[in-house]
């Protein structure tokens, strides 16, 4: 599979780079963003795969999160996909809401269509990018985590806990933890998988902490402070489902801070070294 690159830039002593490639799980045009420490100019480095929300696409994360410096100070790789399929064909909510079609993938595999004809996102992240990042790159496929933002929050926490054979970690800025519990989550999974309630329960993170295979390493980040807290986020619902589990995840509460890039950036020297610890193992 061919790799067009788009951009690069010298950051802290590695590179920031952007790719355009033609993904077959998508079938459409793809863009993603990977920032390659020094270390990999002479060796394979663990890897994190970064899982963005609502509306973005791989460049916030790479502009705005802050991120490069602590991840050349580890040593460790970071992959930023998409958020959604995108380009001619590609379907999109009917008014081009924000919490639906492009820019909001929810990082499932949509079986309705016409949406199952480009997002497949979960297959995209889980099978094709890994495979094209290895393929392609300095870099150790068997060490890789991963972690995300509300709705990529919600993807990297169920993406993790579906395949935590797989991950050495996984943590989450203000997830969505109960797709199936809010609208964010009823709208996108009532489109993309159906109105089979039971189906849902493969894309929701407090329905999997009971049925992972390993309990991987868990870090939750949220901020008292956001406006999408209580009826969209609900971390008091995975709290509760990991107590019942036996799932020693650390979910925090961090006092007045919102929804934003400042909010993540605050508290990305924690999370990047949270997973360089079993990264670097």
């Amino acid at each position: 599979m061919s790799l067009e690159q788009v951009a690069e830039n010298k950051s802290f002593g590695g590179r920031q780079l952007r790719y355009s490639h033609q993904s077959a799980v998508l079938n459409c045009a793809m863009n993603f963003s990977i920032y390659l420490p020094a270390e990999a100019a002479s060796r394979k480095v663990p890897v994190l795969y970064w899982l963005s929300g609502l509306t973005c696409t791989d460049d916030n994360f790479v502009t705005k999160a802050g991120a490069q410096q602590f991840a050349a100070q580890h040593g460790v790789a970071i992959v930023a996909p998409d958020t959604s399929p995108r380009g001619e064909g590609v379907a999109d909510d009917e008014n081009a809401a924000y919490d639906f079609g492009l820019g909001a993938g929810f990082y499932v595999d949509a079986t309705q269509a016409p949406w199952s004809q480009h997002y497949h996102m979960y297959s995209y992240i889980t099978k094709e990018l890994p495979e094209l990042i290895d393929a392609n790159f300095a870099i150790n496929g068997d060490k890789m985590s991963i972690f995300g933002h509300s709705m990529g929050g919600h993807g990297a926490l169920t993406i993790a806990l579906k395949n935590s054979t797989h991950y050495k970690s996984v943590s989450a800025f203000a997830p969505i933890s109960s797709p199936m519990r809010c609208p964010w989550g009823e709208k996108a999974l009532g489109n993309y998988i159906g109105v089979n309630k039971e189906e849902w329960r493969q894309y929701d993170a407090t329905e999997l902490v009971a049925k992972a295979a390993i309990q991987i390493p868990m870090l939750v980040d949220q901020g008292t402070g956001d406006n999408f807290l209580t009826e969209q986020l609900k971390p008091e619902l995975l709290q509760e489902a990991c107590a019942a589990a036996g799932y020693p995840a650390e979910i925090r509460l961090q006092e007045g801070y919102d929804h934003s890039y400042f909010f993540m950036s605050s508290f990305m020297a924690d999370h990047i070294a949270f997973h360089a610890k079993y990264l670097n193992a």
